[in-house]
């Protein structure tokens, strides 16, 4: 019963404490007849970020993605203008996740996860679960749940254009990180999935967590951090 509070009063101090920051700005649409598939991955496809820190505003890097390998798997290459070479993304097929770089450190699960809703309609959702390791440490493995959930199509606008997009929303609750001083973990995400580009337009994500003796209500932040798309090919 006190788990089942604590997964209830979580989200709602944490929606608290962030419900200040700005948002993207979008439009909802109907939801298509026809719904669109993925754009397929090619060699030589190419995502161009801004990566802005929430609280600030800043723009702590451009990152670029370019899809380098499509067998046996999927490999994604990550460089930013700041921070030089980043982690690769792999994916075991195309919208499942092997090795995901999003977080610090990233992360190999044991099994590939979607990195998107399953079916592209509002309302579906999953939840799943797997264990993960971390690249410098291989014998070690930690439990990873991820909650995703389509919400309603919408009409966004970023640097590179305006896109039909489906926003959906992934939880991280009460993983295991590989930092054993903290006790409690949470992520969130939103995120706004183009099917015309094969990859999200906006993901704005981010992360709390506790230690021994802390509340909450005084929980630490991980990078809070929005992803918008500036270019593609």
């Amino acid at each position: 019963m006190l788990h089942k509070l604590c997964s209830l009063a979580l989200p709602l101090l944490l929606v608290a404490c962030i419900s200040s920051q700005p948002y993207p700005v979008s439009t909802p649409l109907a939801t298509p007849m026809n719904v669109p598939s993925m754009r397929p991955p090619q060699v030589g496809q190419k995502w161009v970020y801004q990566v802005r820190n929430v609280f600030n505003q800043e723009i702590v890097d451009i990152v670029t993605e370019t899809v380098v390998s499509v067998q046996p798997q999927i490999r994604i290459e990550r460089n930013g203008q700041k921070s030089g070479r980043l982690p690769d993304e792999i994916q075991e097929s195309w919208g499942f996740v092997l090795q995901d770089p999003q977080w610090n450190p990233p992360q190999r699960f044991q099994q590939a996860l979607p990195l998107w809703p399953e079916k592209l309609i509002p309302e579906w959702s999953g939840f799943y679960r797997t264990r993960y390791q971390i690249p410098n440490n291989p014998n070690a493995s930690y439990y990873w749940g991820l909650l995703s959930k389509a919400v309603q199509w919408e009409r966004i606008s970023v640097p590179a254009g305006q896109f039909n997009v489906l926003k959906y929303h992934n939880e991280n609750p009460y993983f295991e990180s590989n930092d054993p001083f903290r006790v409690g973990n949470y992520r969130e995400e939103d995120i706004w999935l183009s099917p015309e580009i094969g990859r999200w337009v906006v993901r704005r994500s981010f992360g709390r967590y506790i230690t021994q003796g802390v509340f909450w209500s005084n929980a630490y932040w991980d990078d809070y951090l929005e992803w918008e798309l500036i270019s593609w090919k």
